[in-house]
């Protein structure tokens, strides 16, 4: 047999030399296409479903946020494994799905899943959501936000935060291919209200009453109504 693929190799050259160059130009062609990394992603089809709730400890994510989770996602199809961590104040429920199933379909399932599981929930103890469409490998950029002039100080740890989530966090994610961009480090703006117990007192107030104040004062309503108290004269 090889003899024969010999010979007709020998005699046959212009087909052999045909087949030969159409070979490079298919190897050329993967050569351009083939996509590189350094570090191969090997992360299974899986959905992270993230839960955070400060109030609660380790034992109670388990029992009222995490276990209602499980048990929304457990009825849904293809599922490989099912796994969680509850931790103080927070809960991690991973889903994973076969490989042949398509993330956004999987999306789309545990999606409507998680309402099952919001109604199981005790209300205000947190709102399950899902992760960004990202795997472990999916970090691929850090930078620092700071004055061109490393010297500079007319901008606080506080106003480059405000500067990093407001303009270019917001820039960033309007980038085809990025997912997600966490920001750490700095200081976030917030406004603190103390309380002076002793004008408190003075005034006859509860920290119920302020706090009642404050959020209405925040609040937004509808321009062009007029709410009026009606009293009934007897």
């Amino acid at each position: 047999m090889i003899n024969k693929i010999i010979a007709f190799s020998i005699k046959q050259k212009i087909v052999i030399g045909f087949f030969i160059l159409i070979l490079i130009l298919l190897g050329i062609y993967s050569a351009v296409k083939l996509p590189i990394d350094a570090v191969p992603d090997i992360t299974n089809n899986q959905i992270q479903i993230i839960t955070s709730s400060p109030t609660l400890s380790a034992t109670e994510v388990e029992r009222f946020i995490t276990y209602p989770v499980e048990i929304a996602m457990k009825s849904l199809p293809d599922i490989i494994e099912l796994r969680s961590i509850s931790k103080f104040g927070i809960s991690v429920v991973t889903v994973v799905f076969e490989d042949n199933v398509d993330t956004y379909f999987a999306r789309n399932l545990v999606f409507q899943k998680l309402k099952e599981a919001e109604e199981n929930m005790p209300e205000g103890l947190g709102t399950p959501e899902m992760a960004p469409v990202s795997t472990g490998l999916g970090e691929i950029y850090q930078y620092i936000v700071r004055p061109e002039n490393r010297s500079d100080t007319t901008y606080s740890d506080m106003q480059l935060r405000t500067i990093q989530d407001w303009i270019v966090k917001r820039q960033l994610l309007g980038t085809e291919g990025v997912a997600e961009v966490n920001s750490f480090g700095g200081f976030e703006q917030q406004y603190h209200i103390l309380i002076n117990p002793d004008a408190l007192k003075s005034y006859n107030l509860t920290l119920r009453e302020v706090h009642e104040a404050v959020v209405g004062n925040n609040s937004n309503v509808g321009g062009g109504v007029i709410e009026k108290m009606l009293i009934s004269i007897q």
